[in-house]
């Protein structure tokens, strides 16, 4: 574990909180690395459906799991010196047409997934080899590709279309990418033995339909979310996100959630309740971002959810994001008060 003098040593009846963070995105790094800073044990789950970018030029041409975002929360656990943080993290420039726009980290997760015979095993020995304080497993050891049923009746497969599309998704869900693979997808036994153990399970922050939804689709995943006795806490996005939460309130997101998985299973909703800046946000670097999530409480409680309201905005790039450090310290509050008093 890094030194960190400013670390704030937490413990459960002697033993660090467990907190299990399932996500994908941007999000994911910024609230394992805060739990990290804070002490807590860590298992971040992260999703393989992502066809985007490096990852998925990289999965187009070797058909490995996509491993952008696996990638980022390996560098937030990790305890690397800045500048090795750096070369993993480099990404070439249009200038290297071959290698253009891919992240070294990215070639050295895909190189291990051929070396260790997939992704699962590579991210253990990575994690290893980079002294990573506690566990990044990927939700699926293949890759997954996403599907998703719009609400005007039509359907589109790939995370990338699905999200360019701009329409309002009704249902996601998974299947294996490679036809060869006929199997249900599935999550390994470490990833659900992590879920039933965790003291609090965190749903987000990021894109409900393609970073939160696609690992609860992997079957044995979402079932054992629905069985924890682990307190099942979702962030809130702070903004609406075009084509797939336009106009949602928190309540709206969570009853997706719900739908999705056919039963209530959240216990508890962390909500932003401090206003965004109207002329803050650049709308041309952030083009999917909307406008702020209204809060609808009683809907909330109707559902049976423990609602939790504070100031968790950070403005930074003219971009609006979650506090990290803020947003880890009331997941930990909640984890202590559930400590080993697990649900019933």
């Amino acid at each position: 574990m890094s030194a960190n003098t400013n670390k704030i040593i937490r413990v459960i009846r002697g033993r660090r909180p467990k907190v299990v963070v399932i996500g994908g995105g941007t999000g994911l790094p910024v609230i394992v690395k805060s739990l990290h800073e804070q002490n807590a044990d860590i298992t971040a789950i992260v999703t393989v459906a992502d066809d985007g970018g490096s990852s998925g030029v990289i999965r187009d041409y070797i058909n490995v799991v996509p491993p952008g975002d696996i990638r980022n929360v390996l560098v937030a656990l990790a305890d690397m010196p800045g500048l090795q943080r750096d070369v993993f993290q480099y990404r070439f420039d249009s200038s290297d047409s071959f290698f253009a726009g891919h992240a070294i980290g990215n070639l050295i997760i895909a190189a291990l997934s051929e070396m260790k015979g997939g992704i699962f095993p590579a991210i253990q020995a990575l994690s290893q080899m980079l002294n990573v304080d506690g566990h990044i497993y990927p939700a699926s050891n293949t890759p997954l590709t996403l599907h998703a049923d719009f609400a005007d009746g039509t359907s589109l497969t790939g995370e990338a279309e699905i999200t360019a599309a701009g329409k309002q998704i009704k249902r996601v869900s998974v299947g294996q990418t490679d036809p060869a693979e006929t199997h249900e997808p599935e999550a390994e036994q470490a990833v659900i033995d992590a879920i039933m153990a965790a003291d609090v399970v965190v749903l987000g922050p990021g894109s409900l339909f393609t970073s939160i939804l696609p690992n609860l689709m992997i079957h044995n995943l979402g079932e054992a979310v629905k069985k924890t006795r682990a307190e099942v806490i979702y962030i809130v996005n702070i903004m609406t996100q075009k084509g797939e939460t336009e106009h949602f309130t928190d309540a709206q997101h969570v009853q997706v959630l719900h739908d999705h998985l056919g039963e209530p299973f959240v216990d508890t909703v962390l909500v932003n309740i401090a206003p965004v800046p109207a002329d803050y946000l650049d709308h041309q670097k952030y083009n999917e971002i909307l406008s702020p999530v209204e809060s609808d409480y009683q809907a909330l409680r109707q559902m049976g959810c423990r609602v939790i309201s504070a100031d968790f905005l950070q403005l930074r790039d003219h971009g609006v994001f979650h506090d990290g450090d803020k947003v880890a310290a009331e997941i930990l509050n909640l984890a202590f008060q559930v400590g080993t008093m697990k649900k019933r």
